[in-house]
């Protein structure tokens, strides 16, 4: 073995023994860090196991030191509700011995009460005794009073209710005439204070314009054209716009009769376009009344639209829209309808402006209050009526459809708003010049007036006065006195009410004079 290779085998005997020391020495320096952490445990144990019992010797202290503390405060407490108990003991006791002396005193009132109440049956009987003996003595009196008087019991009780009635209905009907005269001086002020206060707010034509059926010829000769070869013109004229032509001997007029207004309006300004044009032949007649018809719905949507948006009247249905533009061609006692319905709009929101209502709903309900005589011509019935079941039908508000129905009475009111239609609809018929009445109405007015007035008893003449706007009766004065003369006032008042219809108001005077006449010889 040659001498290089022992020195390897040398070198690396050396460092495997190095590698043994190191590890050696590697192995012993963690056995002394385990065992000086195991030391650190049980030393750490030990005090944790230390604390612990420290703890747990304070605990136990505490919880003598509380159990203590509740004891004498239950203790205390215990004095304290047998304290509470010993007075209320003391005052029950108390208590009983009161209530042992009211039973005392009650036992002593009932024994006196006992007495009393013998006293008193002895007391009752002696009143018995000495009524029947009363009783007696009151019968023998009433047939004494009865042979003397020649008047039965019976006869004379109820001779003392009726006076009594009468004495009775009397007094009565003086207070209810006090408070009314009161109640109506007051509600005639406010009443007449929101009325003028609407009137003067509303600014109107006296005469609103009404359509005409008269048409002006530019001369004579005109009427045979219109009239034609073997009257062929007029025929034709009269079976297109289903109108009756008058040509009378008037010169250069020509009437148009009919009931339905637009129908005639359709006449009159076809008759007026054929004047003008010149050329008048059937044909030529069927071609202008065509024409005409559509000019007159547009005109009536026309009519219809700017009375809606005259008031802003939101959401109204297109079937009203189209009657409110028909009323343009209505008239009534000679008043434009639909002007008409504008104006109670007007006076109705006004006045509901005043009372704190809604002004919508009495403006909607008075613009609307005449819709059915739009369609009177072709659905049978009351107007109000028909005009309540279209506004019903084009879903309007109920109370509008109600003010609607009722603004002639004819049903009853549901809201506040029927009566202001009724007073609108009253101011713009009844202000100067807004409608004309016939005398044959007017004089049937007054008849019935007085023929009312004529019903009564006592009754010796009655005279309508002032365009019936006041009928004084002359009554028998030894029929009636002053008393029974204001009764008769009050009973007429609410006759002609219920069989008369009437704007505003009729004055009621009764006259009862007492005239002594002698003569001097």
């Amino acid at each position: 073995m040659s001498y290089v290779t022992l020195l390897s085998l040398f070198a690396i005997a050396s460092g495997l023994v190095i590698l043994g020391i190191l590890f050696v020495l590697y192995a012993r320096k963690r056995f002394l860090e385990a065992d000086s952490l195991f030391q650190e445990a049980r030393l750490k144990r030990k005090n944790v196991h230390r604390e612990i019992e420290n703890e747990k010797k304070e605990s136990l202290l505490k919880i003598k030191d509380e159990i203590y503390k509740k004891r004498n405060e239950f203790e205390l407490e215990i004095k304290r509700e047998r304290l509470e108990l010993d007075r209320l003991q003391v005052k029950l006791n108390h208590k009983y011995e009161a209530i042992d002396k009211k039973e005392a005193a009650i036992d002593e009132l009932k024994r006196e009460l006992q007495q009393k109440e013998r006293n008193l049956s002895r007391t009752e009987d002696i009143f018995r005794a000495n009524e029947t003996k009363l009783k007696n003595v009151y019968n023998e009196l009433i047939n004494k009073l009865e042979r003397i008087g020649n008047i039965t019991r019976e006869d004379a009780k109820q001779s003392i209710i009726e006076t009594m009635q009468a004495e009775v209905r009397l007094t009565n009907e003086k207070w209810i005439q006090k408070v009314e005269e009161e109640y109506r001086q007051r509600a005639k002020e406010k009443s007449v204070d929101i009325l003028v206060t609407a009137m003067q707010r509303y600014m109107a034509d006296q005469i609103t314009p009404h359509s005409s059926s008269i048409v002006q010829l530019p001369s004579d000769e005109m009427k045979g054209r219109i009239i034609g070869k073997e009257g062929r013109n007029i025929k034709a004229l009269e079976m297109a716009t289903g109108m009756e032509f008058v040509i009378g001997e008037t010169p250069e007029i020509i009437s148009i009769s009919g009931f339905n207004p637009i129908r005639r309006e359709v006449a009159k300004r076809t008759l007026d376009r054929l004047i003008a044009d010149g050329r008048i032949n059937p044909t030529r007649i069927e071609e202008t009344v065509e024409q005409v018809e559509k000019e007159i719905e547009e005109i009536i949507e026309e009519y219809g639209k700017e009375a809606a948006l005259e008031f802003n009247m939101q959401g109204l249905h297109q079937e009203i829209i189209t009657l409110l533009g028909k009323l343009h061609f209505r008239t009534s006692f000679s008043q434009n309808v639909l002007q008409h319905c504008k104006e109670v709009g007007v006076f109705a929101r006004m006045i509901a402006e005043e009372l704190g209502l809604d002004s919508q709903i009495a403006l909607r309900a008075g613009l609307l209050h005449d819709i059915g005589k739009a369609v009177t011509a072709e659905v049978e019935g009351p107007h109000a009526m028909i005009g309540a079941e279209i506004a019903k039908r084009c879903g309007e508000d109920p109370r509008v459809v109600n003010a609607i129905a009722a603004h002639h009475q004819e049903v009853p009111y549901t809201s506040i708003y029927g009566p202001i239609v009724v007073i609108a609809d009253t101011i713009s018929a009844s202000r100067p010049g807004a409608r004309r009445e016939t005398l044959t109405a007017y004089i049937k007015r007054l008849e019935k007036l007085e023929e009312i007035a004529a019903l009564f008893d006592g009754v010796k003449k009655a005279y309508a006065l002032q365009a019936g706007r006041e009928i004084r009766v002359i009554v028998e004065e030894d029929m009636l006195d002053d008393d029974q003369a204001g009764i008769l006032a009050r009973n007429l008042a609410q006759k002609i009410e219920e069989e008369m219809n009437f704007p505003g108001q009729i004055k009621i005077s009764v006259i009862r004079e007492k005239r002594a006449i002698e003569y001097a010889r």
